[in-house]
């Protein structure tokens, strides 16, 4: 019997910089309208909610909230059809806009179209294609996972490390330039298990890379492991412990818990910090997963998720 060859990636380590624009305009609340005479409106309540998204605003396609803006400012308070997916379904719904106290006509609603922030690369595949986080990208007012229309990967530089504490979760800082020469790759997909894309290979030697293979969830055991983590711009194996192991979870990104060991790194961060989403955990020689998840009250601990997880699916 020929036996399958085991995957092997690239696994990584450093922080990168990411920014996402959202699959139309996300609605994070209603908002009131005052208009230039003193009364007060809000003619999206009831009617959008939060975590909408719109798309078309009389059949016209958004993608930023300018576009939303202009749609609406050239109605002059006629009513407007909005395009909208909630849950997964696509709804169309009307609204009113009124004119505010500059007399321009809005919907009374918060909206977002992008996101940035500072994450890990877990690792990169043999066809280029690179998975980093370890869990989705939600928003920050709704808490619901972004509905991605594309995005970018940057290199980014880890300028100080605001370490964690029980109940505050440490940080780390960095600055992301958003330039063509630090872009190094495209964001395609936003899951549960993280994000992935297509990594730019001509770009790819500035990143720590080493070849290394998986491991499959029932090869996990509790004991000791590794980290590799960036806290000062190098990225290092630090040492860990696996407490517990979910074999048996499903649809989650909180397969097992590891600790912090390592007093270098406790001393540098306190444990685990907002930032190290993604770093890559390794047992034995293998890629088992990647961390996702600090607990607050015990930053030295946190979730992690199966490497196999991570894998694109095609």
């Amino acid at each position: 019997m020929i036996q399958e060859e085991r995957p092997k990636v690239a696994v990584c380590g450093a922080p990168v910089g990411i920014y996402m624009e959202t699959d139309g305009v996300m609605v994070i609340r209603t908002a009131e309208i005052r208009s230039s005479d003193g009364t007060v409106s809000r003619p999206s309540e009831n009617i959008l909610r939060e975590g909408d998204y719109i798309t078309k605003v009389n059949g016209q396609s958004i993608r930023s909230k300018q576009d939303l803006i202009d749609a609406v400012k050239v109605s002059n308070g006629s009513p407007v059809c909005l395009s909208l997916l909630r849950d997964g379904e696509t709804i169309e719904v009307q609204v009113t806009p009124q004119k505010s106290q500059d007399g321009t006509c809005r919907l009374g609603a918060w909206v977002r179209d992008n996101m940035q922030g500072i994450g890990t690369l877990t690792f990169v595949e043999p066809d280029g294609t690179f998975a980093a986080l370890g869990h989705g990208i939600s928003d920050i007012d709704t808490g619901k996972m972004l509905q991605l229309n594309g995005g970018e990967l940057y290199l980014t530089q880890i300028l100080s490390v605001i370490p964690g504490k029980a109940g505050v979760p440490g940080e780390l800082q960095g600055v992301i330039h958003y330039e063509e020469k630090n872009r190094i790759g495209s964001v395609a997909e936003n899951t549960i298990y993280g994000i992935h894309g297509v990594l730019d290979r001509e770009k790819s030697s500035a990143l720590p890379l080493t070849v290394t293979e998986i491991a499959y969830r029932q090869e996990i055991e509790t004991g000791p492991a590794t980290v590799r983590m960036c806290v000062d711009n190098t990225v290092e194996e630090y040492e860990a412990e696996i407490t517990e192991i979910d074999l048996g979870s499903e649809n989650t990104n909180k397969n097992f818990v590891l600790e912090i060991t390592d007093q270098r790194l406790l001393q540098k961060t306190g444990g685990i910090v907002q930032g190290n989403s993604g770093s890559p955990v390794l047992q034995n020689g293998r890629l088992i997963g990647a961390i996702t998840h600090v607990f607050v009250n015990h930053p030295e601990k946190g979730y992690g998720v199966f490497a196999e997880n991570m894998l694109a699916r095609n």
